[in-house]
C-alpha cells in the first residue's frame, strides 16, 4: 500500500503522561516525525528550544499569528501555545506527523484538517491525575488546584476525539502499543488508500 503521512493530533490534561507515552512511542515505531510547537511559556528542566518547543516571546507568537503563519493556537495559564504551519510540510516525506496539543487546540486543527487522526490521553482518574501533580515537586498547591480544575473542564470534552488511550501509572508502554496500533489500523483505511483501491476495482 502507498504510505501516507497522517497527522496524528495527541493531547491529555497536564499530569496524563503525554510525554512518557510518547517517548514510548518514538522508540517502538519507525517513520513518526514529532510536531514542535511555539509557547510563550518558560522552557522547563531539561527542555530544549526547537527540540521540545519554539520557545518565544509574545511578542513574536503574537507576530506569527498575524502573519498567518500559525495553524492553530490557544491560551493556558497565561500562555501561548500553537502549531507553526511549517511543521506540516514533515508529512511530504511520508512521515506521521504527532502533534501534541492542548484539547482546545485539537478541535481546532480538526476543523481545519479533517482527516486528521485525534488521540486523547487520560490518567486512571482525577486522584491519579492529583498525586502525579504533586510528584514532581515543581508545583505549588496553588497551582495543583488551578491544573486539576481545568483537567476537569478539559475531560468533559473527551468525546470529541476518535480515540482514547489510557495511560496507567508505569505502563506508558501499553499506552504507546495503543497508539501504535491505531496508526497502523488509520494508515490501512480504505479511504487513506485509493491507489490501491482503484488498482483492485477497475474493469470489475
Amino acid at each position: 500500500m502507498k504510505e501516507k503521512g497522517l497527522l496524528i493530533v495527541v493531547s491529555g490534561c497536564s499530569g496524563a503522561g503525554k510525554g512518557t507515552v510518547l517517548a514510548e512511542l518514538f522508540a517502538k515505531a519507525d517513520r513518526l516525525s514529532y510536531s514542535v510547537s511555539a509557547t510563550t511559556r518558560l522552557p522547563r528542566p531539561g527542555e530544549i528550544d526547537g527540540v521540545n518547543y519554539h520557545f518565544v516571546t509574545k511578542e513574536t507568537f503574537e507576530d506569527m499569528i498575524a502573519k498567518g503563519e500559525i495553524l492553530e493556537y490557544t491560551t493556558y495559564a497565561g500562555n501561548y501555545y500553537g502549531t507553526p504551519k511549517s511543521e506540516l510540510k514533515k508529512t511530504e516525506s511520508g512521515d506521521s506527523l504527532i502533534l501534541e496539543i492542548e484539547l482546545e487546540g485539537a478541535t481546532n486543527v480538526k476543523r481545519m484538517v479533517p482527516d486528521a487522526v485525534t488521540i486523547v490521553i487520560v490518567p486512571p482518574s482525577l486522584e491519579v491525575l492529583e498525586n502525579r501533580l504533586r510528584s514532581r515537586g515543581t508545583n505549588t498547591e496553588e497551582d495543583i488546584a488551578r491544573r486539576m480544575k481545568q483537567a476537569a473542564v478539559e475531560l468533559r470534552h473527551i468525546t470529541d476525539y476518535e480515540y482514547i488511550v489510557l495511560n496507567e501509572t508505569g505502563h506508558a508502554d501499553r499506552a504507546a502499543d495503543e497508539i501504535l496500533a491505531i496508526i497502523r489500523a488509520e494508515q490501512s483505511k480504505t479511504a487513506r488508500n485509493p491507489d490501491l483501491v482503484g488498482s483492485l476495482t477497475v474493469n470489475n
